[in-house]
């Protein structure tokens, strides 16, 4: 008899961590009912944040307190950081409002934050492959005024974009008021879903665009400096293949990241279960982790002002040489 009551009492333990909502279905990103119950899969979110939050926060401070760093690329890199940054805050404000301060329209208003935030991320991303592509195609006139300027208004473009589509479910286009027009992440709908995954789908084919221009760039370049240093077999195939895994791992994370989520959203419903959708959500969210790896601590420079916050020091033979994107 105590057998079967331990059994049932981990089993509804169970059953109330990993339950998303009364009937299971569709991520509940609004306001709950009182007192809900504790979700692991919303630890592990908040848990995702706050990583998330701390490691943007560093590449942010470095670019706004460098003055060395307020170069286009470091721009770019700043802007991608901040909208990562507003994610990972983004995804503790909503732990905090749904367990602790309960408020319909605040819950909307952090809906929105996420929405915006990384939606910025994914414009950033695409922001920084144009300008590497660029930078490697119009070589000899990137350094120059108009790349400043081409700079700000992919910036602009890039967050009043996000803006306008965070501020969606908070101006009305939600479907709090009509349940079967909910997508898979509630309080959002169908259509808006639709619209962002789409988006989503059109950054990526563009990157994917772009990024073969830059490996045919680069093993271009990497062939006309290998026939001049007379080492074709070595040189050229070691930049080569450096090049090439670089983008590789570059786009790869970025499409092992978002597609799986991405293609859920446009096939799936509001009546399918939580589990699947914060299964294939999660690897969206770390993306916004491993992007300050990839884009930022992988730089020089922003390596060295770490090295040198962190141990009071810095070696000698460390010099800071100028990088342009392509390098990052």
């Amino acid at each position: 008899m105590n057998d079967y009551f331990s059994k049932n009492s981990t089993e509804a333990e169970l059953s109330g961590w990993f339950e998303s909502s009364d009937d299971n279905s569709s991520l509940d990103l609004s306001s709950p009912a009182p007192e809900p119950v504790l979700k692991l899969w919303d630890v592990v979110l908040c848990i995702s944040g706050t990583v998330i939050a701390c490691e943007n926060a560093i590449v942010v401070a470095i670019v706004f307190y460098t003055p060395s760093l307020r170069t286009p690329m470091f721009l770019l890199i700043g802007s991608l950081a901040t909208a990562d940054l507003l994610a990972g805050l983004g995804l503790i404000v909503h732990f905090v409002f749904l367990y602790c301060i309960r408020s319909e329209a605040v819950s909307l208003i952090t809906v929105g934050l996420l929405v915006a935030s990384f939606t910025a991320s994914v414009s950033s991303l695409l922001a920084i492959t144009i300008d590497r592509y660029l930078s490697l195609y119009n070589a000899l006139t990137y350094y120059s005024d108009r790349t400043v300027t081409r700079t700000y208004i992919m910036l602009i473009l890039t967050w009043g974009v996000s803006i306008c589509l965070g501020l969606l479910p908070v101006t009305g286009w939600n479907c709090l008021k009509d349940e079967s027009t909910c997508s898979i992440v509630k309080p959002l709908t169908k259509n808006n879903v639709m619209i962002l995954s789409v988006s989503f789908f059109t950054v990526f084919v563009v990157m994917l665009q772009l990024y073969v221009q830059i490996c045919k760039i680069v093993c271009r370049h990497a062939h006309q400096i290998a026939l001049q240093r007379h080492f074709l077999s070595t040189s050229h195939y070691v930049t080569t293949r450096k090049g090439i895994s670089t983008l590789a791992v570059i786009l790869g994370t970025f499409a092992s990241c978002w597609l799986p989520f991405t293609i859920y959203c446009l096939l799936a419903d509001y009546t399918y279960p939580a589990l699947y959708t914060y299964i294939t959500l999660l690897p969206a969210i770390y993306n916004s982790m491993i992007n300050p790896v990839i884009y930022a601590f992988r730089n020089q420079e922003i390596q060295k002002i770490l090295w040198t916050a962190c141990c009071g020091c810095m070696s000698p033979g460390m010099g800071c040489r100028s990088r342009s994107p392509s390098d990052v």
